[in-house]
């Protein structure tokens, strides 16, 4: 089939319009819209860092206006919506998904560590396995350790923290619920809802649905960038289902005009759908591991933006924070902020902003990133906003005063 061209502009906006953040997308309200936002990514990833809401707060607030942190809870131990597992990492996906995670289930554990410790401790396995059973749902917490250990990176966690994720990892168990962040394990017959399609795919049925996921998600996207926004079959097998997708005529090769590289694919039936429209001046901040830019190499050839996570860097290497968010605005990535919650005075520090050096457009940027910056202070329970660093530095008095104003609009 031959390639259909589009510009790097309206590749960019399709992808902006399929990550569901260009404001115009038909997602109902409340908890019913968060739990159709995470099927429509085909995950959301769950991350610890808490500077600010933890990062799957901020990828679901970012598309839904009136989420709330509850209703996440509620759509994983309530109404069973959504279950975790691994996707592209450990993630929040759509429970309609489940029977496609099986085949990786019925794999783990996959590392050599994982079976060594295994081979070991299958006597620890079962007794955990068994408490579960006889208790019902269980932390880790709720399991004592060895004398003589303490708590580390994971290969220094406690046999039972080991048992239940080797578990869970098997899909002997799932998680039940979340108690200030801490895993409750129970076991999957008790957790899964009635009704749940559990037929075992082959390895290509899972890839075919693979290729679809990342596509309806990315709206063009190349080979590395399908198998990597969810893990789950080889290379070999996500190859096969792009060259029979495009063989049937569901997916097609895309030409990007300005993008070198690989091959590029869509879903025939987005091209065809999609205007790539976008809503014209609309700002919103892009947590480190939201679905757009959390493969990296992706977002320097679609946006041009060279992205690094720097909480992992030495301080003093850092050159723009610890935990940043890229800035989108009007379609580009246009800055980058580094917030921290400050909770006991309610107020977000921006530690650092800074703009792009290319980028000019401030008289129309900064009223939309004041009324941002107010609704993100909002949602991490802030009630004032104070700026450390801004670079440029002559819009920091300007910001300051737009702000304020945005915050006392709610007061």
């Amino acid at each position: 089939m031959s390639e259909i061209a589009i510009s790097l502009t309206d590749a960019r906006r399709l992808a902006i319009r399929r990550q569901l953040l260009d404001g115009a997308s038909d997602l109902p309200d409340g908890a019913a819209g968060v739990a159709e936002a995470i099927e429509r990514l085909g995950y959301v990833q769950i991350d610890t860092i808490a500077v600010v809401e933890r990062a799957h707060h901020q990828t679901l607030r970012a598309r839904r206006p009136d989420y709330d942190p509850s209703m996440l809870h509620d759509l994983l131990a309530v109404d069973r919506r959504v279950f975790e597992y691994w996707g592209h990492a450990a993630s929040y996906l759509p429970i309609a998904d489940y029977r496609y995670y099986i085949p990786r289930m019925r794999r783990s554990p996959t590392s050599a560590r994982g079976k060594a410790w295994l081979a070991e401790n299958g006597d620890v396995v079962s007794r955990v396995l068994e408490r579960i059973r006889q208790e019902g749902p269980l932390a880790s917490s709720d399991f004592a350790a060895p004398d003589g250990t303490s708590r580390g990176t994971w290969w220094d966690w406690k046999p039972a923290k080991m048992a239940l994720e080797i578990l869970f990892a098997r899909g002997e168990l799932m998680i039940a619920e979340r108690r200030n962040f801490q895993r409750v394990y129970d076991l999957t017959e008790r957790v899964l809802p009635e009704g749940v399609d559990v037929q075992v795919p082959e390895d290509g049925e899972v890839a075919r649905f693979l290729v679809r996921r990342a596509l309806a998600a990315h709206g063009v996207a190349g080979e590395r960038e399908i198998r990597d926004h969810i893990h789950g079959v080889s290379r070999a097998a996500i190859r096969a289902a792009i060259d029979a997708l495009v063989e049937e005529g569901d997916v097609v090769p895309v030409a990007v005009d300005g993008a070198a590289g690989p091959r590029l694919y869509a879903l025939e039936e987005t091209i065809e759908a999609s205007d790539a429209g976008s809503e014209a001046l609309r700002c919103v901040l892009l947590c480190p591991f939201d679905n757009l830019i959390i493969q990296r190499e992706r977002t320097k050839w679609l946006f041009d933006f060279d992205y690094t996570l720097e909480c992992y860097v030495p301080a003093a290497k850092r050159r723009f924070g610890y935990f940043v968010f890229p800035i989108l605005f009007d379609g580009a990535l246009v800055a980058r902020l580094d917030p921290k919650a400050e909770r006991t005075s309610k107020t977000l520090v921006v530690r650092t902003l800074t703009f792009e050096a290319t980028f000019d457009r401030f008289d129309a940027l900064l009223p939309v990133l004041a009324r941002s910056l107010a609704r993100f202070a909002r949602f991490n329970g802030c009630e004032a906003v104070t700026f450390e660093t801004i670079r440029p530095t002559g819009n920091k008095r300007s910001l300051k005063t737009l702000v304020g104003r945005a915050l006392a609009e709610r007061a």
